[in-house]
């Protein structure tokens, strides 16, 4: 039986369909076709004859390879929504109205079952990169010493491993929700701790917010603070989600790299000789400039900003009337007498500064998730409409166990038996376990001043061997980092990544070890360069 719709009966297969419509050369039968289809009404969508067809999604078709019209079946598995089956048919039914006699049916329904829409946002456009995927993963199949990512792999102190024991353990309600803001036992021992340190009399409900983590913090800081079109001055070497939060909020990044001044030859550089060039830092700020972002200690760099240098930044903050967000989670790891000094400090700056911590890095347990952001109410009330908005809520357990870890620490802060001093000391010794590890092998180490970090100059090896493997864009110290994972064992990070694309060329001679490490680890990283050091000399 011909269907109404069409003047006779066609079996049509993809095939079939390359060299002809539906119905070719037939009369379409507008009326008969609304009939088989009461979902379907005249518009001006699509024309034929005069004629216009609108279908609603409760339009339902099913497509095999074989489609008979005479007999009004399609022999197919349902298995697709209705709105893809609904896409389906309005597509092919343009084809047919638009006689599209060389389209195939079998690439006509591929393009149709995917959505024409952008799916992202625009603010996701060109940051869905991870250069940590990649290392990560590359490190993994070649069973590689991790030395790459920042994380301790031996375990927390003794007390924290007890309050975090006791939270899960104990009072049930911690298994239920907190305040928003903050466990209130933690708000109101960070207010403690850190008001005495700050010089500032803290509020634990208006100039503390708990947060998912540092990173966390700086989310909800750049979502709060900066607006489209804002610029954000960020200081490079620069942790790598700076640039991405500040595209994602809609800001406009501008870059400043500290610049080496070279020690004499033979000795080690110092992560302090890398210094801000105050001409070219002042050339930055405009009536534009929103925020700086500042990282002391610096990660990858291990530098500690003097007080001289936190002087010029907020003299040009206070100038331009810009927020400076202080990310200084690595404040208790500093080394050979280095002082950390919170910028907030300073004159004028509480009431134009943030000042980001984390409980991963202070009690070393990154897993947990706590951190903080403490800062004057008028700008810490906008941050908290963004993580009432957004997360909520940060786990009850884990902020009762920072809680606890820091009412201990408070009890012992300033005394040999601090934890706050114990620690640094103990992470000094692997940092220079590790300096004098990597000179074996003719790497030239910075010496760190300050975080879990310390990067190494692989300029020799950049002359030596300067056509290692790898994307023809691909920076040097990236393709080294693939090169020494897979054939020595050991995994680094390339400092380049820390810089902006524009920038990384000049850095592509230096990668980043982490030393924050167990002894374990450490003493597998000397096994690969003993074995290193080996060929070498062969």
């Amino acid at each position: 039986m011909t269907p109404p719709f069409c003047s006779q009966q066609a079996k049509v297969t993809p095939a079939a369909a390359e060299e002809e419509s539906l119905c070719p050369n037939k009369t379409w039968d507008t009326a008969s076709f609304l009939d088989n289809f009461p979902n379907a009404h005249p518009t001006s969508s699509f024309q034929d004859s005069g004629t216009s067809f609108e279908f609603t999604t409760g339009v339902l078709l099913c497509f095999s390879r074989t489609l008979n019209f005479g007999s009004h079946q399609c022999s197919m598995a349902l298995g697709g929504m209705l709105r893809n089956a609904a896409a389906t048919y309005l597509h092919l039914v343009g084809s047919l109205q638009r006689k599209n006699a060389g389209a195939s049916l079998t690439r006509c329904l591929h393009q149709t079952l995917t959505m024409q829409k952008q799916l992202q946002a625009r603010r996701l456009d060109k940051i869905d990169k991870n250069p940590w995927v990649v290392f990560t993963k590359l490190a993994s199949e070649c069973d590689a010493v991790n030395l790459g990512q920042g994380f301790p792999d031996f375990p927390p102190p003794d007390f924290a491993v007890e309050a975090f024991q006791h939270a899960v353990s104990g009072d049930f309600m911690l298994n239920q929700y907190t305040m928003a803001f903050g466990y209130p036992p933690l708000t109101k021992i960070l207010a403690s701790f850190f008001g005495k340190l700050l010089g500032q009399e803290l509020h634990p409900l208006e100039n503390v917010l708990v947060t998912v983590g540092a990173y966390g913090a700086l989310f909800t800081a750049f979502q709060a603070l900066v607006d489209e079109g804002d610029e954000v001055i960020i200081i490079e070497p620069s942790f790598d989600c700076y640039e991405p939060m500040t595209l994602m909020a809609g800001g406009r990044p501008v870059f400043v790299s500290l610049k080496l001044t070279p020690t004499k030859d033979r000795e080690l550089d110092s992560s302090s000789a890398w210094q801000l060039d105050p001409t070219e830092l002042a050339s930055k700020f405009t009536s534009r400039t929103k925020a700086l972002i500042l990282n002391t200690p610096n990660n990858p760099l291990g530098k500690v900003f003097s007080k001289a240098e936190l002087e010029l930044v907020a003299s040009l903050c206070q100038q331009h009337d810009v927020v400076c967000i202080s990310d200084e989670v690595y404040q208790w790891l500093v080394y050979d007498g280095c002082q950390h000094i919170s910028i907030a400090t300073l004159p004028g700056m509480w009431e134009r500064t943030l000042t980001i911590g984390s409980a991963g890095k202070t009690f070393s347990v990154t897993g947990w998730k706590v951190g903080w952001v403490l800062g004057p109410d008028r700008l810490l009330k906008h941050l908290r409409t963004v993580h009432q908005n957004s997360v909520f809520h940060c786990p009850t357990q884990n902020q009762a166990a920072v809680a606890q870890s820091f009412q201990r620490e408070q009890l012992h802060f300033g005394q040999p038996s601090s934890y706050f001093l114990q620690f640094p000391q103990a992470m000094q010794r692997k940092r220079d376990h590790m300096i004098q590890s990597l000179q074996s092998v003719g790497l030239r180490p910075v010496i760190s001043q300050g975080s879990y970090f310390l990067i190494t100059d692989i300029s020799d090896f950049k002359s030596r061997m300067p056509d290692l493997p790898g994307a023809v864009d691909e920076p040097y110290d990236s393709r080294f980092v693939k090169w020494m994972i897979k054939n020595k064992g050991l995994v680094a990070i390339p400092v380049s990544i820390f810089y902006s694309q524009s920038h990384q060329k000049h850095v592509d001679h230096y990668i980043r070890f982490c030393f924050v490490k167990d002894e374990s680890t450490l003493q597998a990283m000397d096994k690969k360069l003993q074995e290193w050091k080996a060929e070498l000399g062969a």
